[in-house]
């Protein structure tokens, strides 16, 4: 959602004042949103989302923290976000460098914000049961659709034989994706994310419940939240962290640690499945029909490729699952934001018809 151009007459700050929005994230993308605000108007300043309630924001500012009432609804807002606080009140949020969105769990057909100006996402997994290279695919879809640089964090690196395996295994599913095998309940060996949460960058990580997500966390920055122990049959976890945070790193940068996802329901990423399948669709395009269904016509590239033993036919079918899913969700939530605009546009003209009685 792109925000208005706001207006600060606070944009000479000081050096220092300037420097310490930096490291809160601030950029250039920001700066030119705004624009001085003339002699006489309030005071306003750019803040940093730290954490969204349903009727107030927790922020960031060069002077420190600050709880702000939003102008939108609370769900227009993510944890990231950059606004211009004038007073106690928040704008709308500035135009997002990267936006990560999935449909809402269970039957609510609208997108759900999950973060914004999110440099790196961290997709944590563990070395076990948990390690799912569908699953992967799905968060690695999104990341690309968001914008984000993708990161796998493999936890759990000391209870296994060989964590290199499981490094190869996700790295295979990208030339651009890095994968990292961690011990999250060592200090030094949890180091090694510092290059993507230090010097003002944002790190954010997803994953399921139990893969160490709130470890992780507890490492990087001086908050410590508790942590609950995974089953044993199944290697899943018990849900640990509630709610979505923005938190300073050790490293000088950021840390948002995100709910485990019981279900992730792409939307708006086509753009995002076509990155992670990429040799597929680039195969698809050489087929011999336009419209060709990759099932029973004739010059098929992609069914070559899987005879010659080139392509994987799990990862057609994965494709396909992850394409037609993605071309529902995107279509349901359309609909949704249609009907709500034109709830609105009733309810606008029943207000100013309704002016319109007792002016008369």
């Amino acid at each position: 959602m792109k925000a208005k151009l706001l207006r600060s007459r606070s944009i000479g700050y000081c050096s220092d004042m300037n420097k310490t929005l930096r490291t809160l994230g601030w950029s250039t993308h920001f700066a030119r949103q705004i624009k001085l605000e003339p002699d006489g108007a309030p005071p306003s300043h750019p803040v940093r989302v730290a954490a969204v309630h349903r009727s107030r924001l927790d922020g960031l500012s060069a002077g420190g923290p600050i709880s702000l009432s939003p102008v939108a609804a609370a769900g227009l807002y993510a944890v990231g976000d950059w606004v211009i606080a004038t007073g106690a009140a928040a704008s709308e949020p500035l135009t997002r460098t990267t936006e990560i969105t999935r449909r809402a769990a269970g039957e609510d057909s609208k997108p759900q914000l999950i973060a914004a100006n999110v440099d790196t996402l961290g997709i944590v997994t563990s070395c076990n049961a948990d390690f799912n290279v569908a699953r992967l695919e799905r968060y690695l879809a999104m990341c690309a659709a968001s914008g984000c640089l993708p990161l796998v964090i493999l936890t759990k690196a000391d209870q296994c034989d060989d964590p290199s395996d499981y490094v190869k295994k996700a790295e295979k599913l990208s030339p651009m994706l890095r994968a990292i095998a961690i011990n999250a309940t060592d200090d030094e060996d949890v180091k090694r994310l510092n290059p993507w949460c230090s010097n003002g960058q944002t790190l954010a990580l997803v994953g399921s419940s139990g893969v160490g997500k709130t470890t992780i966390q507890n490492r990087l920055t001086d908050v410590i939240d508790a942590t609950q122990d995974i089953r044993a049959g199944d290697a899943k976890g018990r849900h640990t962290t509630t709610n979505r945070n923005l938190r300073a790193t050790f490293a000088g940068g950021w840390l948002i640690d995100t709910p485990g996802m019981r279900e992730l329901r792409l939307v708006d990423a086509e753009s995002g499945v076509d990155e992670v399948f990429s040799d597929i669709t680039e195969l698809a395009a050489t087929c011999k029909f336009n419209d060709c269904a990759h099932v029973t016509e004739p010059g098929c590239a992609i069914r070559a490729a899987i005879a010659a033993g080139d392509l994987d036919a799990d990862r057609i079918e994965r494709w396909r699952k992850l394409e037609k899913e993605n071309r529902f969700n995107t279509a349901t939530v359309g609909e949704n934001r249609g009907h709500l605009k034109r709830l609105q546009k009733m309810h606008d003209e029943g207000q100013a018809r309704g002016k319109a009685k007792r002016k008369t």
